[in-house]
């Protein structure tokens, strides 16, 4: 087979810029986000979404069962509808009662297995579970539209078009575990099976059917079909707090992964030396998408809508760019790209996003890239001065920290006692920072390069007297190999926020819509815009969509 030279492709942006903490927190979704990943995937195998079981009331309080065959294995979700008492609603993860639950099955469960699951799924993690559980997943209803929506059904009369464009979700989840969580399967499980081998696969189809129950459940109750507009702008929400937030630090070597390929995806755009009047055509239309979009994005936090506003403000440069565009403009992905450098940062990583829209035949195939089954490891048999040559060129963001600062350790990370899930404290003011979980990388490296200093024996010999700098030349090694690996921010700093790891990773899912609620937890919007289930052989081009149905609400 003749090998296929790579496509041409400009520098990439370096880690020191990229991989900022308030940069990585302006992330949007792109065409290389999980949800569009396996929307085409969906697409591409022709999978077709039944629902065979259907037993919910007419409170809407039962249980259904979604089923579909893809990539050669059939999968399954079940979803549970119970009643919730007003007093036990809550989005925190302390909540044992929600008014949804959701399992999604390998292979097609029989009426014992339907039975456990309806049994076991509102139990969340108090209950016990299969290897043939995939993904264990819990939502809330927005209370207000949900009710709003099935009221204006009941009456003849599809829902409040403002209402609907300024939720975008009838649910939002609360939780969505996979890889062994509460004993469902391990990953490795469809680690190697088509359509879900890529980072969180079985996740976002999760989502994406659960999506599809709540407009079922609302039409069900209703007894009235929505418009397919308005089905298409309700998403599903989700609320994140920190327990996510130390994945990216946990997982370097991922982390790493996705964000290479992002970059190598707009290095190939903006290598671009000349643009057809069809991609012109597209991205002057995206241009007027964002503005749209940025228009209808209002949230209540106020340094959150500071910067929207920002956006609002920049914006009309970036449209004015992209009208100047014309078939013999030189560079012109990279014309754009330049004129963003002179705005906010969350100018322009939204420029970055936009940019890479029409051009899927040439960045699509980067997703395959995205997983990863390597793990960090150390290389005992380096030279030292070659580990020294590592830290003055990468580390130098670490190592310019003075650690004894209240300042620069203000935070400490641990692990909730009551959830095992992951918190932040105040050293100053809180107790258990004796238990503080190793995310102080930066502290960890600054230690062991002032140790290093001083060593005169070989790599080995020097972990053999400091064992407790072997995860700090871990990391150091894995970054000299994978130069996305690392967060370059002090996070046990007074100025780290944990939103901006929250977003980065969520928009890597194809989240939007972000709403923050403090710098620890946000709400947001996942598969707005998506294909319906009948829709998958529809063209991909759901990027900040803009709710514009064909219809006007009497």
């Amino acid at each position: 087979m003749k090998d296929v030279a790579p496509p041409p492709q400009a520098a990439l942006r370096p880690p020191a810029e990229v991989m900022r903490l308030r940069r990585m927190g302006a992330a949007f979704p792109t065409r290389l986000s999980f949800l569009r990943t396996l929307m085409r995937a969906l697409g591409a195998d022709g999978v077709r979404v039944t629902r065979p079981v259907w037993r919910i009331d007419e409170r809407g309080f039962g249980h259904a069962v979604y089923s579909l065959r893809f990539g050669g294995h059939d999968y399954a979700l079940v979803a549970v509808s119970t009643e919730l008492p007003d007093a036990m609603r809550t989005d925190r993860v302390i909540a044992t009662a929600w008014d949804t639950s959701y399992v999604l099955h390998d292979g097609f469960p029989d009426t014992a297995e339907i039975a456990r699951i309806v049994a076991s799924a509102p139990r969340q993690e108090a209950a016990r579970f299969s290897p043939r559980d995939l993904v264990l997943s819990r939502a809330n209803k927005s209370v207000r539209l949900f009710s709003h929506v099935v009221d204006a059904l009941r009456a003849g009369r599809q829902p409040d078009l403002s209402r609907i464009a300024e939720t975008g979700y009838l649910m939002r989840t609360t939780a969505v575990y996979g890889n062994g969580k509460f004993g469902i399967a391990d990953r490795d499980t469809i680690a190697r099976r088509p359509g879900l081998s890529g980072p969180f696969m079985a996740e976002m189809l999760t989502v994406w059917l659960i999506r599809g129950f709540t407009h079922d459940l609302a039409e069900h109750m209703g007894g009235a079909p929505l418009d397919r507009a308005i089905r298409r702008q309700l998403g599903i929400g989700n609320a994140t707090g920190l327990g996510m937030a130390p994945f990216l630090v946990n997982h370097p070597m991922l982390l790493d992964a996705w964000m290479q390929v992002r970059e190598t995806a707009l290095a190939r755009v903006r290598a671009l030396e000349t643009l057809d009047a069809d991609p012109i055509s597209r991205l002057q239309g995206l241009g007027a998408r964002v503005a749209a979009h940025l228009a209808s994005w209002n949230v209540a936090d106020p340094e959150a809508a500071d910067r929207i506003a920002q956006l609002r403000r920049e914006w009309p440069a970036i449209q004015a760019a992209l009208g100047r565009i014309h078939a013999d403009t030189p560079r012109p992905v990279d014309a754009v790209i330049t004129v963003s450098r002179g705005c906010s940062v969350d100018l322009q990583e939204l420029v970055v996003a936009m940019v890479l829209e029409p051009f899927g035949d040439l960045v699509d195939g980067l997703a395959d890239c995205m997983a990863t089954p390597f793990q960090p490891v150390i290389d005992a048999a380096m030279p030292v001065g070659d580990l020294a040559a590592a830290l003055a060129r990468d580390w130098s963001w670490a190592l310019d920290v003075d650690y004894d600062s209240p300042a620069q350790s203000a935070q400490f990370w641990y692990v909730s006692e009551e959830k095992q899930e992951p918190r932040l404290g105040l050293r100053a003011h809180e107790p258990g920072a004796d238990r503080e979980t190793p995310l102080d990388v930066a502290r960890r490296v600054a230690a062991m390069a002032a140790d290093l200093a001083g060593a005169d024996d070989d790599l080995a010999g020097f972990l053999r007297r400091y064992p407790q700098h072997r995860s700090a030349v871990r990391r150091v090694q894995t970054v000299m190999r994978h130069p996305y690996a690392e967060i370059r921010d002090n996070l046990i700093g007074k100025s780290c926020r944990p939103i901006d790891m929250l977003r980065c990773k969520l928009a890597f899912f194809g989240a939007a819509g972000f709403d923050p609620k403090s710098d620890r937890w946000t709400r947001i919007t996942l598969a707005q815009g998506a294909p319906l289930f009948d829709e998958l052989d529809a063209a991909d081009d759901w990027w900040l969509p803009v709710f514009a149905p064909a219809f006007v609400a009497a």
